[in-house]
């Protein structure tokens, strides 16, 4: 038997609850993970809540992610005794996911842990600092470096936003931080970031076009914010866009992009080739301060995951909440 965090609705209401289950429930996979680590993102708060249709298939074990050990496999790269971590490929929406003690899926979905992190830290990470890492290879293959001008980062509180900016000040680069909660402006500035501006200076209908303020840009929130941090961008900047906390629309106009150069960069963590997959995770096991990491971090029980879900989607979290699924 093992714990956890499902998702049901059998003609009835949408519900999620902490149930005991057996091995029986486990999907089709060819690995088995006795799962130490998970963790609560934008998406699962969505799933969690059901205030957006990301879970598929029910009954479900949510969970976009997990860190563990593998207790059995029978695909030729994972053996028992290693440390594996998972982010995406659909678990969590049409798979079960790791919000659970024990969790199966197919072995070319995993990526070794790599030796300088915990399956602690790994989640402290989580799909939302891997997306946070896709975004900066992102800026620098485009050929950004710290001296092309400053990089903008929206929704800088959240899990990606908190984990750019951390990697980007490591690297050389000065961050500019955008919040609706200026109150947290010195945690911002411990992570990392040179200024911080307030999120209603994007977050408004704005002009095609505005002053070139930054080089580059990660953005989690999308819609007008999406729109107005294009519009800010530098000649030959790039926008690398990952989320839709604002909304899925894109209110913008062609002028950043035909008239400056601008690029903007689509990012997609779930179904991300592996090869990218095992390179973002090397480049964070050594670019990321993992100090910083520690500072970002709140761990919770399983019994806490489903209140955490909508903690999230209040925009009441900040930086990453870790789920120890064995406590």
């Amino acid at each position: 038997m093992y714990k956890a965090l499902l998702i049901e609705k059998d003609g009835g209401p949408y519900r999620a609850s902490i149930q005991q289950l057996d091995d029986d429930n486990l999907p089709e996979g060819d690995v088995t993970v006795k799962v130490d680590y998970s963790t609560i993102n934008y998406k699962d708060g969505l799933a969690i809540t059901g205030k957006a249709p990301v879970v598929r298939k029910f009954p479900l074990v949510a969970g976009i992610d997990f860190a563990g050990t593998v207790e059995a496999s029978s695909h030729p790269s994972w053996k028992a005794g290693d440390k594996v971590v998972l982010n995406g490929w659909g678990v969590g929406e049409t798979h079960s996911g790791g919000l659970a003690q024990r969790a199966r899926v197919k072995g070319d979905w995993l990526v070794a842990l790599p030796e300088s992190l915990s399956t602690r830290q790994a989640m402290a990470i989580g799909t939302a600092g891997y997306t946070a890492m896709l975004c900066v290879m992102a800026l620098q293959g485009h050929g950004l470096k710290p001296d092309s001008g400053d990089i903008l980062v929206t929704g800088a509180n959240g899990g990606v936003g908190g984990v750019a900016i951390s990697l980007l000040s490591k690297l050389g680069y000065r961050v500019i931080a955008s919040t609706g909660r200026p109150q947290e402006a010195d945690a911002l500035k411990a992570l990392g970031a040179a200024e911080i501006i307030a999120r209603d200076e994007l977050s408004a209908p704005g002009k095609p076009m505005g002053k070139e303020r930054w080089a580059g840009v990660v953005d989690s929130v999308g819609s007008h914010t999406l729109a107005n941090a294009c519009a800010g961008t530098k000649y030959r900047g790039a926008v690398a866009a990952c989320g839709l906390a604002q909304g899925m629309d894109f209110p913008a106009s062609v002028a950043p992009f035909i008239l400056r150069g601008v690029t903007l960069y689509g990012i997609d963590s779930v179904m991300a080739p592996k090869e990218l997959r095992q390179q973002a995770w090397q480049r964070l096991g050594k670019d990321l301060d993992l100090a910083k990491l520690d500072g970002m971090v709140r761990e919770i029980p399983l019994a806490a995951a489903i209140d955490a879900g909508a903690e999230i989607l209040a925009g009441r979290v900040r930086g990453r909440l870790v789920v120890n699924v064995n406590a």
